[in-house]
């Protein structure tokens, strides 16, 4: 399994997350494998919600990465708030909440 040698970093006190070189968001990624976060904790959350270790054999990560993920989550509300407010934003700016990128409300298919 992947990361098995690898130890906490000491500089964000995470062993399994970390940002990501190039990405514009500020929140974290699980290492080498570009997967948010937020993802992974999305996946536990809501009607359709699955256990961490379901989440960690569909996505192929530890189950000790979506754990983290959780925490991280938590303990980063604000910021992936505030990323989200930011990204629906630009959506809007763009026009991207409008057809033809979204469909017409008479478009919509059963």
């Amino acid at each position: 399994m992947f990361f098995a040698e690898e130890a906490m970093n000491d500089t964000n006190g995470y062993k399994y997350l970390g940002p990501k070189r190039g990405s514009m968001y500020r929140q974290f990624f699980v290492k080498d494998r570009g997967i948010r976060a937020q993802t992974l904790y999305h996946e536990t959350l809501g009607e359709e919600a699955r256990t961490p270790q379901e989440v960690a054999e569909d996505f192929d990560v530890p189950l000790e990465a979506v754990l983290e993920s959780i925490r991280y989550c938590h303990e980063n509300e604000a910021l992936l708030q505030e990323e989200w407010e930011e990204e629906e934003a630009s959506i809007r700016a763009h026009g991207w909440d409008k057809p033809p990128f979204v469909p017409s409300k008479g478009d919509a298919t059963p």
